[in-house]
This record gives structure tokens, C-alpha cells and sequence, in this order.
């Protein structure tokens, strides 16, 4: 027991802990945007789904001995695969196409040997019970969710503060070796337990009746639905707050932790308690989508202990539905098929069907159903009467909601990077408004009146650190501007003749509706030169543009992206720049605190910041509250902090570590 617990345990920490190396990785590839962590969930889904049908043919089409043989022999070939680091020249091709290209580094990174990794489970499992006729290798796959859940709760703890990207993949891929070494024994303990008395002990249990088709439908579809919520419910986490480790690992513990639970002792699954505490998870999760405002810690929490109630009635009503061992792999393929069905529909089906995030209301519609289809039988005919209507009005509720994602927006569009909204407010005297939202976030308006359309506003309005740094620069010779992250166009409203802005934007939509429903692009006196990318990745191939100002505003919901604010993304905007030029950085968020890694990456460049915080009053319709920071030499700081309001010198914090491409650690920062 001890050889097999050991290389389930091991494997299955090395399965999860690659998860966030590699997805971190890779998301500055592909804009940081939060739909990256969804697609890589994809693909480790696909590869369990695939790890678990290789397990389910091995045991029905090979005798013991030769699964052993097959098994070892791919492991080896494995070995040649390592390490497992990304490819760079993938960056190229990332936004033709991002979710193929997320599937495509990701399969050539780490392939083989996730989807291996993904076997051992179920694998030792069934070697476990056809050696030794023992019933214990349910456990075996609860201590497998434990390694599980530990190796995610400590990357955010004790390797992402403490690693670089690099070094993590490299003991990650010296502890594969060590991985590998462990499957070897546990198999050589497989080849000597199988004997021909065991072998008719194993035929025997075959006269087990299979699982009806209906009953594995239903193992699908709870194991869909619970992995369906869990992705959609990170979206929501990580568009909103930040696309952060810590927020992609905290919602796929709690989906383990359940497994765990319900795995390891049913017990733990007290039916009428998860029951009736289901409908107040349902409850909870309609304040969130109804827009009520909460504190981080509030947010996280209430979605985080609706999560749990979810899965735990899941995953528990999946374990009073176990087949006898015999038909072992056969559950597990079930369950990885669901899984696998629940992340498809969040990170590839959603993003091309729909143009809003419907896929939520989607996945509670059908954890209720479900849960009325499992209770049913056992339910009186007063009881169904009540259940049915009981769904009906929820269903009823999810469909509002739902038609509130779209109703009453000018345009809703949806694409890899998130879903953009444009809304129109009238506000008399100054009449309508328009914004660009993304997830619930204002990424820019404009009044669309004559009298003021070319007016700046929100974040970047005359008395923001912005607007009054271009003022400042308003009497001098025609400007070089450098603007990363487009929004409504907004900035552009203080061009001027001569003067030169260029634009880099990732999202093609963007482009399109700062173009079409919003005018600053169009009526601003300066010359406008749009660039489609990433921007440090186009800034990076640009030639020399010694821009005058550089503006990094590119959002991914509330947060801009960690790679735009790393030591090497800001030597590319210092090299672009001229020597007496000043790097703006748009930094306001409701969660994060910014301010530490500007001024860390100021000091280690020999500059000075400074932080511009905007908070005006109510009735103020031009300006929303903002904080900006600016970098530059020391003596031109100097003057900048005399002319500019509300301008303050932003002093690193001690022992705050500068954040660079191989890390960042964004606990720090919490508010």
C-alpha cells in the first residue's frame, strides 16, 4: 500500500502544481488576459480525459503484465520531453488564433507528461485492487485529490514568492524523474502481485452488471456541472478582481477539497445538511451576479463557500452512485468526460456562441435540475409538486438575469479577452453618456453631445495625472506619444496638430468600437496610428520611436497585466523613449495596491515617481477617481511634482522584491 500511495501522492501534486507554472508562463503570451487560465483548464481537462480512457483500454484490452510493460515503456519515452518550458518562438502566432495557440504551447510544453501524470490515479488503483482484491482504492483517490489540493494552495505560499518561472519548471521537471522512479516500483510491486489465483479473483468480479447508460449520463453530468461552475465561477473572480495564481488556485482547491471529502469518507457528505444549504448558495451567487458591491475578502468568500456547497453535493451525490470496483475505470472516464464537457463549454463553446457570460447561469440551471433528477424517486408527490415549482421560479430568476447581461446596451460583444458592453446614460444638462464596460468595469466614456464630445473624461479628464501632465506639455513643439491600451480613444482628445500617437491595443473588438460608437479617434487634431497586439510584445519589435510620453492604461478587468509592470517590460518602454521622457502608468484599482512595484522599478532605473491621486467630488461629471504614476529622471520629476496637482514623490517600500518576468507575487499588494 505504502509503494502505491506514495507515487499517487506524488503524481498527483507534480499534476496540479504544473497547472499555475505553466499557465503563468504563458500568460503574458497572450495579453494576461483571465479567458488564458480558462483555456488552460481546457487542456488540463482534456489531457485527464485522455489519461483516463488510456487507463480504462489498458484494463480492458491487456492482461496485468502487459499494462505494466506499455506503461513503463511510455514513461520512459516521457523523460525525453523534459523540461517542461514553453517554447519562445510560439509568441509569434499567439494572437491569430489565442485558445488554439494556449492548446498548441501547452501540448508541446507539457503534453505528455501531464497526460501521463493524469493515468496514476486510476491506474494504481485498479493495479491495487486486480493484485491484492482489495476495496480500498476509493481511498487512493482522495488521498490523490489531497496531494492535489496541497500542491495548489502552496504555489501562491511557498513557490511563487520564493521561485522564478524558470526555476520552478526546473525541480518541477527534476521531481518528474523522481516521479518516475516511484511508478517503476509501484509497478514491479503490481507484476510480482499478480498471480493466476488472483487473476480468476479478478474474472470473478467481472459478473458485476455494468452500469446502465442512464446512470452513467447522470455520473457526467454532475461531474460536468461541478466543473462548469468552478470555471465559470473563476472567470468571474479573476475578470473582475485580477488574473492572478492565487484566485485560479483558491476555486480549484475548494472543487478538490470536496472530492477529497466525499471520496475519503462519505460520510462527510451529510445529505440533508448540503441539500438544503444548496438553495442559499444559489442565493448568494445572485447577489454577486446582481451587481452587489463587496469588499474583495467579502466577494471571494461568498463565491468561494458557494463553490464548496456546489461540489460538495456534486461529487456526493457521485459517490452514493459508485459502481463496484470491477467497473472502476469506467466511473472515472465518466467523471473525466464530464469534467472535460464542463470546461469545453466555459473556455471554447461560450466565448464563440454567446456574447455575453451566460455560461453561469447555465451551469446553476443545471446543478438544480440535477439535483432534482437525482432526488425524484426518492421524493413524495407533494414534495415534487413544490420542487418543480421551486425551479421553475428559478429558472425564471436565471433567465432575467441573464437577459440583463444584454438589455439595454448599445452593443455587447465577446471575444478570448473578455466581453465589452457599451452603455448609454442621460444626464441632463450634459446629455448622453457612453461607456466601454468590461466584465463590470468602466474602461472609458464620453458625452456624445456637440458641446461636449471632445471633452476627456473618467480617468484621464483635465485634473487627472494625465491630463495634467499632457496639458503641461501643451505649448511645446508636436509631441511623440506612446499609448498602451485603447479603451473609448480617450486620450486622444489632447492631440494636436503636428503631434503623433500611436496605439497599441490587443483586442481587435476594442479597435472597433472606439472607431464606431465613440468619436475621440475620429475628431482629435493629432495623427492616430493604431497597432493590433500585445503591447510590450509589439513595443519590443518596434524600431526606436523616442516617444516623448508613454502611456501604459491596458486593462484585463480591474487590474492592468503583471507583465506590463515587470523590470524587463519597463526597460522596453525606457528604450523606447527619449531620455527626458516621462512613463505614465494607470494604476487605479479597487484590490491591488500598485504602488510598491512602480516605485521599486523606479529606484532600480535610477528615477524618481511620482503618484497623481484624483478623487473628485460627486457632482463632478467629467472625472472618475484616479491614480496615476510617473516615472522619469530625477530632475524632471522635480519639476513635474511643482507643476502638476496633487502630485506626491512615491517612496519604494522596504524589502518589497521588484518584480521581474520570472516573479511577482500579487498577495503582497492585496488592499
Amino acid at each position: 500500500m505504502i509503494s502505491f500511495a506514495i507515487t499517487v501522492f506524488l503524481s498527483a501534486f507534480l499534476l496540479f502544481q504544473i497547472q499555475p507554472i505553466i499557465a503563468k508562463m504563458i500568460l503574458p503570451w497572450f495579453g494576461g488576459s483571465s479567458s488564458v487560465w480558462s483555456t488552460c483548464l481546457v487542456f488540463f481537462q482534456a489531457g485527464l480525459l485522455l489519461g483516463y480512457l488510456y487507463v480504462h483500454l489498458l484494463h480492458e484490452w491487456l492482461s496485468p503484465r502487459r499494462q505494466n510493460v506499455v506503461h513503463c515503456a511510455l514513461l520512459l519515452l516521457s523523460l525525453a520531453t523534459l523540461p517542461v518550458i514553453p517554447d519562445d518562438a510560439l509568441k509569434g502566432a499567439a494572437f491569430a488564433s489565442p485558445t488554439l495557440n494556449v492548446l498548441l504551447v501547452l501540448a508541446s510544453a507539457v503534453g505528455m507528461p501531464y497526460v501521463l501524470l493524469s493515468t496514476t490515479g486510476p491506474l494504481m488503483q485498479a493495479w491495487y485492487a486486480r493484485s491484492f482484491a482489495s476495496l480500498m482504492p476509493y481511498r487512493l483517490y482522495a488521498l490523490s485529490n489531497l496531494a492535489s489540493m496541497l500542491a495548489l494552495l502552496s504555489y501562491p505560499l511557498l513557490v511563487e514568492p520564493y521561485l522564478v518561472d524558470r526555476e520552478q519548471a526546473l525541480i518541477w521537471s527534476g521531481a518528474y524523474v523522481l516521479f518516475v522512479v516511484a511508478c517503476f516500483a509501484s509497478t514491479w510491486q503490481s507484476w510480482k502481485g499478480v498471480s493466476g489465483e488472483r487473476e480468476r479473483t479478478a474474472a470473478a468480479t467481472a459478473t458485476d452488471p455494468r452500469p446502465a447508460v442512464g446512470e452513467c449520463l447522470i455520473w457526467v453530468g454532475l461531474a460536468m456541472t461541478a466543473s462548469l461552475l468552478l470555471l465559470a465561477l473563476t472567470r468571474h473572480l479573476t475578470q473582475d478582481v485580477a488574473p492572478v495564481p492565487f484566485l485560479w488556485v483558491l476555486p480549484l482547491s475548494i472543487y478538490l477539497l470536496s472530492f477529497i471529502l466525499c471520496f475519503d469518507a462519505p460520510r462527510y457528505y451529510y445529505r440533508p445538511g448540503f441539500l438544503l444549504a444548496l438553495p442559499l448558495a444559489f442565493v448568494a451567487i445572485d447577489r454577486v451576479l446582481d451587481g452587489a458591491g463587496m469588499p474583495v475578502p467579502m466577494l471571494v468568500s461568498v463565491l468561494s463557500v458557494s463553490l464548496f456547497v456546489i461540489c460538495m453535493v456534486c461529487h456526493g451525490e457521485l459517490v452514493r452512485r459508485r459502481p463496484p470496483v470491477r467497473h472502476l475505470t469506467l466511473f472515472y472516464l465518466m467523471l473525466s468526460i464530464g469534467g472535460a464537457l464542463g470546461g469545453s463549454f466555459v473556455g471554447l463553446v461560450a466565448p464563440a456562441l454567446f456574447n455575453a457570460y451566460f455560461e453561469l447561469p447555465i451551469g446553476l440551471f443545471l446543478c438544480a435540475l440535477l439535483v432534482v433528477i437525482v432526488l425524484w424517486r426518492e421524493l413524495r408527490p407533494l414534495w415534487r409538486g413544490l420542487v418543480v415549482a421551486a425551479l421553475v421560479a428559478y429558472t425564471c430568476r436565471l433567465t432575467a438575469i441573464s437577459i440583463g447581461y444584454v438589455e439595454d446596451y448599445r452593443r455587447v460583444l465577446r471575444n478570448f479577452y473578455g466581453q465589452l458592453r457599451v452603455a448609454e446614460v442621460n444626464e441632463p444638462p450634459l446629455g448622453i453618456r457612453r461607456s466601454i464596460v468590461h466584465g463590470r468595469i468602466n474602461h472609458g466614456e464620453q458625452f456624445i453631445g456637440e458641446a461636449h464630445r471632445r471633452e476627456p473624461t473618467a480617468y484621464y479628464c483635465r485634473q487627472s495625472g494625465i491630463g495634467q501632465l499632457l496639458q503641461s506639455l501643451a505649448d511645446g513643439p508636436p509631441l511623440h506619444i506612446g499609448i498602451v491600451g485603447l479603451g473609448t480613444g480617450t486620450l486622444a482628445a489632447y492631440g494636436r496638430r503636428g503631434d503623433e500617437m500611436r496605439i497599441y491595443e490587443i483586442n481587435e473588438q476594442v479597435l472597433e468600437l472606439a472607431r464606431q460608437d465613440f468619436s475621440y479617434l475620429a475628431d482629435s487634431a493629432a495623427r492616430i496610428v493604431p497597432v493590433l497586439g500585445d503591447g510590450r510584445l509589439m513595443l519590443e519589435a518596434d524600431p526606436d520611436q523616442n516617444f516623448d510620453v508613454l502611456v501604459v492604461d491596458a486593462f484585463s478587468g480591474d487590474s492592468i497585466p503583471t507583465h506590463l509592470l515587470t523590470i524587463e517590460a519597463i526597460r522596453t518602454y525606457l528604450r523606447q523613449m527619449k531620455p527626458d521622457g516621462v512613463l505614465a502608468v494607470h494604476i487605479t484599482n479597487r484590490y491591488l495596491d500598485l504602488r510598491p512595484v512602480l516605485a521599486g522599478a523606479a529606484r532600480h532605473f535610477g528615477m524618481k515617481a511620482l503618484a497623481v491621486e484624483l478623487d473628485p467630488d460627486d457632482d463632478d461629471r467629467f472625472c472618475r477617481h484616479s491614480l496615476w504614476v510617473l516615472l522619469a529622471r530625477p530632475e524632471r520629476a522635480e519639476a513635474l511634482r511643482r507643476s502638476l496637482d496633487n502630485a506626491g514623490k512615491l517612496a519604494p517600500r522596504p524589502g518589497f522584491a521588484l518584480w521581474t518576468d520570472g516573479f511577482s507575487n500579487l498577495i503582497g499588494i492585496l488592499k
